[in-house]
């Protein structure tokens, strides 16, 4: 793994902060010449991390986009015209806000499920022919536990929404594959981020630390340090699988 990647170029979707932001990093350390960043909102938290990357060797640039809605996914395609990636990281999510059935709003329902399901399956429409074009490439989709266990109060939209995308993962690995593309996914489970410090109180993150038999949260390196397994060939045998990092939480 050390060299295999050297050379390539890299797409990460939601890259300025948690998992998106430690996988860029990740990569430029794994040898990818060049990685387009997409943020939403947190410009300063991109530049920095854009700043590291370039340490690190690669060439980067940022592209800001809400992914809450088809007008800011066609931007953000639009940015991307003519130019074509050897990895695609769809880690662009999040819960937006914690709604149990008798208080979700039409309006939550759908920005929850344009942002972690529409725009991902758009965004990979717009980019495989490329892939499918050089006969390669790899996407890997970032889910979630809460695809397999309904997700923790009032998350039961975004649940659905990563299962959606576990799903596509199957579905893709089994168009793509003939055409040199693999298709993988990680779900994690509590990491200690970002993500958790917005919408999970103490009490929550302590329910959630006693169920992990790790004693500890996850990081968003350790999640990171999956996606460039799937990305390298040591995994160049793994199709529609979804990686599950939890600390041992969820055990099937």
């Amino acid at each position: 793994m050390a060299t295999e990647l050297t050379g390539m170029s890299a797409l990460i979707t939601g890259a300025s902060r948690g998992i998106g932001a430690a996988t860029a990093l990740t990569l430029a350390r794994a040898g990818v010449q060049r990685i387009a960043m997409h943020y939403n909102s947190y410009r300063e938290g991109a530049e920095q991390t854009a700043a590291q990357v370039r340490d690190a060797g690669a060439e980067v640039s940022l592209h800001q986009a809400e992914l809450a809605g088809m007008d800011g996914t066609k931007s953000l395609i639009d940015q991307l015209k003519g130019q074509s990636f050897d990895l695609l990281i769809n880690n662009a999510g999040h819960l937006v806000k914690r709604a149990k059935l008798l208080e979700a709003t039409e309006e939550t329902y759908d920005e929850v499920m344009n942002l972690n399901v529409k725009s991902l399956w758009f965004l990979t429409q717009a980019l495989a022919p490329a892939m499918i074009e050089k006969k390669r490439g790899v996407i890997v989709n970032v889910s979630s536990i809460a695809a397999r266990n309904g997700g923790g109060p009032g998350a039961t939209i975004y649940s659905a929404a990563k299962a959606a995308v576990s799903t596509f993962t199957k579905g893709w690995a089994k168009e793509l594959a003939p055409h040199g593309i693999r298709v993988n996914a990680v779900s994690p489970g509590t990491v200690d981020n970002y993500f958790h410090e917005k919408h999970s109180s103490p009490q929550m993150l302590q329910g959630m630390l006693a169920q992990t038999p790790a004693g500890r949260l996850g990081t968003n390196e350790e999640v990171a340090d999956v996606i460039l397994f799937l990305c390298s060939d040591a995994s160049r045998y793994i199709y529609g699988q979804t990686i599950e990092i939890n600390g041992g939480m969820y055990m099937v």
